[in-house]
């Protein structure tokens, strides 16, 4: 199974000026753990996760107040829609991340999790669990 199986098609962009309730809001509205972070002074592609917005607001800055851009992880692991899950997977693993931009060549097309991930594995176990002899 490949990334363009799992991923999300579902890609919530922002920019750096936006405020950590503006993108928890959007990240919520939207039922993702992740937001593509477009920067176009620098012409760059970042991530914001919620982990990213819990470190903040839990060590006590002001949602209203803070920008994305502040906490915008810009050193990106990217994924092709044509990796396996496999390897989204030991990328993730690696890097200690849950999310990884899916690029092609027009740019993000996508967003795979682990979350993604173990739904895609989860029946394939289930059913090789069956096929074994008791």
């Amino acid at each position: 199974m490949f990334v363009r199986d799992a991923m999300s098609t579902v890609v919530l962009t922002i920019g750096p000026a936006h405020t950590l309730r503006q993108s928890a809001t959007l990240m919520s509205a939207r039922r993702v753990g992740a937001a593509v972070v477009l920067d176009p002074d620098t012409c760059g592609v970042g991530i914001i996760t919620e982990r990213d917005i819990l470190n903040a607001l839990g060590g006590g800055l002001d949602p209203d107040r803070e920008t994305a851009g502040s906490h915008t992880t810009t050193d990106v692991v990217f994924a092709a829609p044509s990796w396996t899950l496999e390897e989204a997977a030991d990328a993730m693993a690696n890097g200690g991340f849950r999310h990884l931009i899916v690029l092609d060549d027009t740019g993000p097309v996508g967003v795979v999790s682990v979350r993604d991930i173990i739904r895609c594995w989860a029946p394939e176990r289930s059913e090789d669990a069956a096929l074994v002899p008791s």
